[in-house]
């Protein structure tokens, strides 16, 4: 022990000497700003008057419009990044590569919120179709995310080794056949960390679903901090509730990328 504080005796009075400022910092912030008060009227609003309930919805609606994106937007974006590695020698796979890019540059470069806004009040009412607020920002989330999977699912064709896909046609295959089933699956396995970011990503996009009357974490703070008169504490909460899903799901990957690992040096 002894050793340990003679070698690391400067590290231990930093530690020391930033412990005591965090702590005499809380202190500060803490009778500045009245917590006290303010964890009260935040208990009172979502313990006893069954705020919570509010929040369960929230969460499972991010829930549904992240997942339900993700889904949607690898489909989408595996159709289009298999159209794009075709060989361009017909006319029909030219007009299908153009309409790709074309679709690609739109939901890229535009932000997720004018989609949203966009595709609810102008896109749908324009088509007489009349979709829940939940369901269309599931359609909208997913036709996002297609824009950006396809150009990871691209990357990903494009690391999976030729000779894959040329066996494949070999033994007989449909070259459709043979990128559906032996060239994809290789390129999902190497694009599993770059869709979990897209993941993370749809989860904290979705705290912008408010703007078309839907309730996610953020829009469940939001009606609580305008019901109590008092920001802080929801906010607060409402920040730790984010970092705890993108911890989980940032965990779970690791999880999947080290089970890979483990069956290809088997």
């Amino acid at each position: 022990m002894k050793k340990f504080f003679k070698k690391h005796w400067i590290d231990a009075i930093v530690i020391a000497a930033v412990a005591v400022f965090l702590y005499f910092g809380a202190c500060s912030i803490y009778t500045k700003f009245r917590f006290a008060k303010k964890w009260n009227i935040f208990y009172d609003y979502f313990v006893v008057n069954h705020g919570y309930n509010k929040l369960v919805t929230g969460l499972k609606n991010t829930g549904i419009i992240a997942v339900s994106g993700l889904m949607i937007g690898i489909i989408i974006g595996t159709l289009i990044a298999v159209v794009k590695v075709i060989p361009p020698y017909k006319k029909i796979t030219r007009y299908a590569q153009t309409v790709g890019n074309i679709y690609v540059a739109f939901f890229r470069g535009t932000p997720i919120v004018v989609q949203l806004l966009v595709g609810y009040y102008i896109l749908l009412p324009l088509l007489s179709v009349n979709l829940p607020p939940v369901t269309a920002c599931c359609l909208i989330f997913g036709l996002n995310s297609g824009a950006y999977i396809s150009e990871i699912m691209r990357g990903g064709i494009k690391s999976v080794d030729p000779g894959q896909l040329e066996a494949a046609r070999a033994v007989g295959l449909p070259f459709s056949v043979a990128m559906l089933k032996v060239v994809v699956p290789q390129a999902i396995k190497n694009i599993l960390p770059t869709l979990g970011n897209e993941f993370i990503a749809l989860i904290k996009e979705t705290a912008v679903v408010g703007y078309v009357g839907a309730v996610d974490i953020t829009k469940a703070f939001q009606d609580q901090g305008s019901n109590s008169y008092e920001y802080m504490i929801p906010y607060l909460v409402m920040a730790l509730i984010y970092i705890v899903i993108v911890a989980l799901i940032a965990a779970m990957i690791k999880l999947m990328e080290r089970r890979l690992a483990k069956s290809e040096r088997k």
